[in-house]
């Protein structure tokens, strides 16, 4: 295993631990707003607090991007690790048992590992950049379906930029026309590892940021996904807009998509 893999599923499942533990007593979760439609619990300060002390306990010149406590440059910065501690918080203070710890480690600027941990199932996937994508071990790949006629797409809800509400509206409304059914789960990390690993046979989701999908991109990319844009780039982790399947089924998604993009999505 590549020894910076073992750092990063040591971190999430010391998260994992966090989270769980938590999960079985809610009544002593503090939860804060952070912004509108935004909320962040002690939780996620906790469980973001563990994985960096796995990463800095080996390797304590490592830059860090984490969701709650921001950049943390180190002394190489050739090494930056992408950190959400709890990816579904809405989820999590619910009390709906659907949320993830998301990891993934840039060498100079190219996403290398990633680590999605779903605590509560024990469900860990992973990928090395060239080295495929694997759920607990097992190697996962996205599913065979070359149309999305019959096919199940995960999305999300642009509920943090509402802005993009009526654009959305109606590209959810044009591919559902061409869909068995849709799934909005709230976890961007999880519908890409689900993605990858044929549970879903698509994802599309708009205005996310790095932390949410730089983990699921590659393991998606390493599943066999194309993961695109909403303009068929490579823009994503910039823009938070992006799509993700098997190669047929992401060009129908942006064949789907394309005539409905705002100005503003294109631009992006």
């Amino acid at each position: 295993m590549h020894p910076m893999m073992t750092i990063a599923v040591r971190a999430a499942r010391s998260a994992g631990t966090v989270i769980t533990r938590a999960y079985a007593q809610m009544d002593k979760v503090k939860v804060e707003a952070k912004g509108q439609n935004d909320f962040v619990t002690s939780v996620d300060k906790d469980a973001e607090a563990a994985i960096i002390a796995a990463i800095h306990a080996s390797y304590p010149d490592h830059s860090i991007v984490a969701e709650e406590s921001g950049s943390s440059q180190g002394a190489d910065t050739d090494y930056l690790w992408i950190i959400d501690p709890l990816d579904g918080t809405t989820n999590f203070v619910q009390g709906i048992p659907h949320f993830a710890v998301s990891i993934a480690l840039q060498i100079k600027g190219k996403t290398e590992v990633a680590v999605v941990y779903d605590p509560l199932r024990d469900e860990l996937f992973s990928a090395i950049r060239g080295k495929g994508a694997q759920m607990n071990g097992f190697r996962v790949r996205v599913p065979a379906n070359n149309e999305l006629s019959g096919g199940i797409v995960a999305t999300g809800l642009p509920f943090k930029s509402r802005q993009h509400t009526d654009t959305y509206l109606k590209i959810f409304g044009e591919m559902f026309n061409h869909v068995a059914d849709m799934r909005r789960t709230g976890s961007a990390a999880l519908d890409l590892a689900y993605t990858a690993a044929g549970r879903t046979d698509g994802y599309f989701e708009l205005a996310l940021k790095p932390w949410d999908i730089a983990a699921g991109e590659l393991i998606a990319r390493e599943a066999g996904a194309m993961v695109t844009d909403f303009n068929g780039g490579h823009n994503y982790l910039k823009s938070g807009h992006i799509v993700a399947g098997g190669p047929k089924v992401t060009q129908a998604m942006l064949k789907c998509m394309r005539p409905l993009l705002s100005e503003a999505i294109k631009a992006s």
